[in-house]
């Protein structure tokens, strides 16, 4: 039986590469989203063409007992969850405090946390019982700075950072790995920053920093990092990591 790979949040981006990257070296990637059936099953049967092993799962994260009944489902059927990646998004635009809605405001910190959460609430005392297990948490630079009009995000990130920094607390010294990596800059993803932008601006960056300049996040370069977290021995764990490109300024230079 082979180990499996659990990815929340698996767009074309981070997540959907990372799958990817795992299912590569020899894992079965289960990848779950929100929407995009399609685009779901597209990344699926991607990796099955190329020879290895995966399954679709659509998750609204938001909702109570999904994410629970999924970890069961998926250790039930499939096999034991060995790595975790907590891909979710939390951003909901910039809005000054008066145009951010109680609703919007929850809507962030059940994404941005609660979700993470129930995700170690459910699955930890597996791996504490199978005495290994890595959790992975993409986060943002709001995680560590907070900027106007940010209020949901920010405050989001910022617990997720927390929670993160409170499971390893807890959980490493019984040979669960928490890893918190901050995506410190844009990434070339077409589902995320190509929706923000929309397709001609997005293009037109890609050509101006992106590409070949490398001034973008590659989500096929990040999901090489997972893997590399995922792998690292519990001598020498990575507990939070920054990614940027190259060419940006890091978030504490701003």
């Amino acid at each position: 039986m082979k180990p499996v790979c659990l990815v929340i949040g698996a767009g074309a981006g981070i997540g959907g590469h990372t799958g990817k990257k795992f299912a590569a070296e020899g894992y079965f990637s289960c990848l779950c989203r929100r929407s995009d059936s399609r685009g779901l099953e597209t990344i699926v049967e991607e990796i099955k063409q190329d020879g290895f092993e995966a399954k679709g799962f659509m998750l609204d994260a938001t909702k109570n007992e999904t994410i629970e009944n999924l970890i069961t489902e998926v250790e039930q059927t499939i096999g034991p969850i060995e790595v975790a990646i907590y891909n979710l998004g939390a951003q909901i635009g910039d809005k000054p405090l008066d145009e951010t809605s109680q609703k919007q405001f929850e809507l962030g910190w059940r994404l941005g946390t609660f979700g993470l959460f129930r995700l170690a609430s459910s699955l930890f005392p597996k791996m504490v019982a199978r005495e290994k297990g890595t959790l992975i948490v993409t986060s943002s630079t709001a995680a560590v700075r907070g900027n106007g009009g940010q209020h949901s995000h920010a405050a989001a990130m910022g617990g997720r950072r927390m929670l993160c920094q409170t499971l390893n607390a807890e959980f490493s010294p019984k040979s669960i790995h928490v890893a918190h990596v901050i995506i410190d800059g844009a990434v070339d993803a077409p589902d995320t920053l190509g929706k923000m932008l929309g397709p001609t601006k997005f293009q037109k960056l890609r050509e101006e920093i992106g590409l070949e300049n490398d001034g973008l996040l590659l989500p096929e370069k990040v999901a090489d990092t997972y893997y590399h977290i995922a792998q690292q021995h519990r001598s020498a764990w990575a507990h939070e990591i920054d990614l940027r490109s190259f060419s940006d300024t890091p978030w504490w230079n701003r």
